[in-house]
């Protein structure tokens, strides 16, 4: 391919300008010309992240399955709809490299076609990354879970009605030895013995990452994370609680000394009178990265905050009161996202209480000015992303406010373009 002459620049320089634009933009270019569509294509690593979404098979023809095998896309969601099955045989032909496959809002008549939906996932050599999402009627993954289980390392099963008891289901996924992240949402409706979690906790010993449905436990057992059979301490690094509002004692966190990352959204925005998360930050003496989203107000629990936390979420009602008994706490935090509920004036204490901040995620609504601009005292801030700049402009929105571009220019000229990723 011979490129024009007002082109003329080695192609490994346009692949390095290309390499910094975001997929919307990469697809303009390629719509510019022929040259730069065929270049955009033929660099796999340009698509890297790229995740393609299907639905309605129909639509699509050769050419575009080409594309994205030059492309060599290795996520695909595979969203319901009729022609399920020739979702995944088209793409089995394109997309030999797939590794992650989301399976969205699908569900059969009767299980016998269901297996016939699912039975393709096991001809994708180098799936590892599995999930079911949104299923609005019974889904039988018992049969297809057994064929991968030595293959799969990641899985993710969230608002799926189950044809099998939840005690099969979880004694399937503990035979999956190279499961290294679990996540398993659901409504309540699925009943899990605590045998059940016994039998995945001490199968799965590489386990590393698991997000947990808690909607149905009031009151976790002594022994909740402590298999007969499993190791007295787990591997696991990061846990998230779903739907939480559950009564713990130190024995029941005991086997999760070495608990890394901790993410607790709670049930009720109004809680009950106990804050079971002091319970939780009391235990957890290594704990470097935590995620807080409803229950009690900030100060019920922030003078319990481990010192050693390095990054945090909160998106909880607070007072200014609680923040400096936070920042007393963390003056070494370096990544923050925060998202107070009815209170202004936290951003202009974040200089001063959390000075080593490298990365910063905020709302502007309810922001002064001189707030706003005073995070350039924050000298090794690198990333600031405002929360409610509403896609502008590449969406066609205006921005939450029509001084943010101005003061978004402003606090770029005072770190020196120092700081960057304000969307």
């Amino acid at each position: 391919m011979q490129p024009r002459r007002e082109f003329s620049v080695p192609e490994d320089v346009w692949i390095h300008v290309f390499s910094f634009l975001s997929t919307r933009e990469k697809h303009a270019v390629r719509a510019t010309c022929c040259y730069f569509r065929e270049l955009v294509d033929m660099y796999p690593s340009l698509w890297r992240d790229f995740c393609v979404v299907l639905s309605r098979v129909s639509r699509y023809d050769r050419g575009f399955w080409r594309t994205l095998g030059r492309r060599h896309v290795q996520t695909a969601v595979l969203r319901g709809g009729d022609g399920e099955r020739k979702h995944l045989r088209r793409l089995l032909d394109a997309l030999p490299a797939v590794t992650a496959v989301v399976v969205e809002g699908w569900s059969g008549p009767d299980p016998n076609r269901q297996q016939l939906l699912l039975d393709p996932l096991v001809r994708f050599a180098k799936l590892t990354n599995l999930a079911f999402h949104n299923a609005p009627g019974p889904l039988d993954l018992v049969p297809v879970l057994r064929l991968l289980a030595l293959r799969v390392t990641r899985l993710s099963v969230c608002n799926v009605k189950l044809c099998s008891p939840a005690v099969l289901f979880l004694g399937t996924v503990a035979t999956m030895r190279n499961l290294t992240r679990l996540r398993f949402h659901h409504d309540g409706a699925e009943r899990v013995p605590l045998r059940a979690v016994h039998e995945l906790l001490g199968g799965l010993t590489g386990l590393q990452q698991l997000s947990w449905e808690m909607v149905s436990y009031r009151t976790l057992p002594d022994n909740f994370f402590s298999p007969p059979a499993g190791p007295p301490a787990l591997s696991l690094s990061s846990l998230e609680l779903v739907n939480y509002d559950t009564e713990v004692s130190p024995e029941v966190l005991a086997p999760l000394w070495a608990l890394r990352r901790l993410a607790v959204c709670h049930l009720y925005s109004v809680p009950g009178p106990r804050c079971h998360l002091r319970t939780w930050l009391l235990a957890l003496p290594r704990l470097a990265h935590l995620s807080v989203h409803g229950g009690h107000r900030l100060g019920a629990y922030a003078d319990c905050v481990p010192e050693s936390v390095v990054g945090l979420k909160l998106c909880v009602d607070l007072t200014l009161e609680d923040l400096e008994v936070l920042g007393g706490r963390l003056p070494r935090l370096q990544h923050l996202h925060l998202e107070p509920w009815g209170t202004a004036g936290t951003v202009g204490l974040l200089p001063r209480l959390f000075p080593q901040l490298r990365t910063l995620h905020i709302r502007h609504h309810n922001v002064s000015e001189t707030d706003f601009l005073g995070l350039a005292l924050l000298d090794k801030l690198c990333h600031l992303e405002v929360l409610d700049w509403y896609s502008w402009p590449a969406e066609g929105h205006a921005p939450s406010s029509p001084r943010l571009p101005h003061l978004i220019g402003q606090l770029r000229q005072l770190t020196n373009n120092r700081v960057h990723r304000f969307t």
